[in-house]
């Protein structure tokens, strides 16, 4: 199993997605089956009951997935549980695809879907990825197995990813 793990706008979904269709094999998104699983966004699952709770139901959808041939698209989070760090590492391959707040910031200024995704400390998009990738930065490192350069090409970084597989 391949674990695709990043800040938001980092490309976990599209890099997913692409290794997944290389690969012949399934591509799971953690947050879209959190959304289908609770019913709601996860906007309004944080507005209604709090990101403790996500992180609940997060960690839940993680522990669920029983392919071991997936590729799997985390949620930008999914590292601040231990117990998600030691899941992930144990069964799989964790993938932190990295670029720089200024690159991430731009492309979820760009992102129609960004409105779906609560703020997590109310600033402005750079403001809030600085301050975010300061505390994550080293979970994220610690966590991977491998570290891609997520401002490269998609093409490049998919060739990078199959040389692993």
């Amino acid at each position: 199993m391949f674990y695709i793990i990043g800040p938001r706008g980092s490309g976990k979904t599209t890099i997913g997605r692409r290794l997944a269709d290389y690969k012949a094999c399934q591509f799971i998104d953690t947050d879209k089956l959190i959304v289908e699983r609770a019913g709601t966004s996860i906007a309004r699952i944080v507005e209604q009951h709090g990101w403790e709770y996500f992180r609940h139901l997060e960690s839940e959808v993680l522990k669920s997935i029983a392919d071991p041939d997936a590729v799997v698209s985390t949620g930008g989070g999914i590292i601040l549980s231990e117990e998600n760090q030691r899941v992930m590492r144990d069964n799989g391959t964790v993938i932190y695809l990295s670029a720089k707040p200024e690159v991430l910031a731009a492309r979820l200024a760009a992102e129609p879907q960004a409105d779906q995704r609560p703020s997590l400390t109310g600033k402005s998009i750079l403001e809030e990825i600085e301050e975010v990738m300061s505390q994550r930065e080293p979970l994220y490192q610690a966590t991977a197995h491998y570290v891609i350069d997520a401002e490269l090409p998609v093409e490049t970084i998919i060739t990078q990813l199959t040389n692993l597989a």
